[in-house]
């Protein structure tokens, strides 16, 4: 287990306060903020990772997949009150994107450089690229319904977002049954004696002030998002593909490397790519159901260059893994292919 490297950055949780209810600047607030989140996703993945040590490994792989991206469920909550469904839309996009290429990239890239090849357990990996690839359908399907006909409302719109939402959530609760459960002999689990270092107690409490923390810090993060990007001249969804996804993930990046560097790559890949698979078969069709019982409703429509980003890193990151072995070019490609998608983004208005 890696021990919280950015606990320094919890210096920011009381400065985006001054900086919200002292200062009133919102643009400082956003930046203190987004860095306040930082640690406190580290330490909600910490948190998680001690509870897993308790329980053992099979309700461990649970609490992990469950608990994976509890900070960016929490900002995906305060975007959906505020409206803000694009922005909301782009970070689900970023967050699938960033991990399948940026993360994926640059721990292949750095765990290549002193070895020839690195080698993986590709039977996960090429799992979770298939459930990618279902999500990009369920992506591409609401906005074929709405780019072809004249004649969508709001309820057909609604309907059809509900039961892809639905349908991917029981993709996703079957596949961890089948990784967790009944096919759970072929994937290998990596050899661990690591004993935990917190009582359950500890472990469950600070869980709940970091989530507590991150919702507060997610507050103040979204109500400064709209004159933080005015007077930065980004686009909104500039700041929900690239930005919002770093700062939700950036604990967790740095994790993917350092076990890359360690040659445990199915750990990096579980990082990185089953990530990815928790994002668009989970969170994304959880914030949309959430929405609608919230009367804040936001459809499962996404625009043709969210949907061509997922696929075509989908697409990559599955020729890439398939054969069980990387490299360092491999890593460099991934990191490659997201400069190129990050800088035509930051163009698009």
């Amino acid at each position: 287990m890696l021990k919280p490297r950015l606990n320094w950055l919890l210096v920011f949780v009381p400065f985006s306060a001054i900086a919200d209810f002292g200062l009133h600047n919102e643009t400082l607030t956003f930046v203190t903020a987004a860095l306040a989140i930082i640690p406190l996703a580290g330490q909600i993945g910490h948190a998680t990772d001690e509870l897993s040590l308790h329980v053992g490994p099979r309700l461990g792989g649970v609490l992990n997949a469950t608990l994976g991206n509890v900070a960016e469920l929490i900002i995906g909550l305060f975007l959906i009150f505020k409206n803000e469904f694009e922005v909301l839309k782009a970070s689900l996009t970023g967050s699938i994107i960033g991990n399948l290429l940026l993360v994926l990239g640059l721990a292949l890239f750095a765990g290549g450089l002193k070895r020839d090849e690195q080698e993986f357990d590709s039977r996960a990996a090429t799992m979770h690229s298939t459930s990618l690839t279902l999500a990009v359908i369920a992506m591409l399907m609401p906005a074929l319904f709405v780019h072809s006909t004249a004649t969508d409302t709001h309820v057909q719109r609604e309907v059809v977002s509900v039961i892809v939402g639905i349908a991917l959530i029981a993709l996703y609760a079957a596949a961890l049954v089948f990784m967790l459960s009944t096919h759970k002999h072929l994937f290998r689990t990596p050899e661990t004696d690591e004993k935990p270092t917190w009582p359950i107690r500890k472990a469950v409490t600070m869980l709940g002030v970091a989530a507590a923390l991150v919702a507060f810090e997610s507050e103040m993060l979204v109500g400064a998002l709209e004159p933080t990007v005015k007077s930065l001249g980004l686009t909104k969804f500039f700041v929900g593909l690239i930005i919002v996804p770093v700062v939700g993930n950036a604990a967790e990046h740095s994790s993917a490397v350092v076990f890359a560097l360690r040659n445990k790559l199915d750990v990096t890949l579980e990082i990185a790519i089953g990530s990815s698979t928790q994002i668009a078969l989970l969170v994304a069709p959880l914030l949309v159901l959430i929405s609608l019982a919230a009367g804040h409703p936001m459809d499962f429509v996404f625009t043709v260059f969210e949907i061509a980003a997922v696929g075509l890193s989908t697409f990559i990151v599955d020729m890439i893994v398939h054969d069980g072995r990387s490299n360092w070019l491999e890593g460099a490609q991934l990191v490659g292919a997201y400069i190129v998608m990050a800088v035509s983004f930051f163009f698009l208005k």
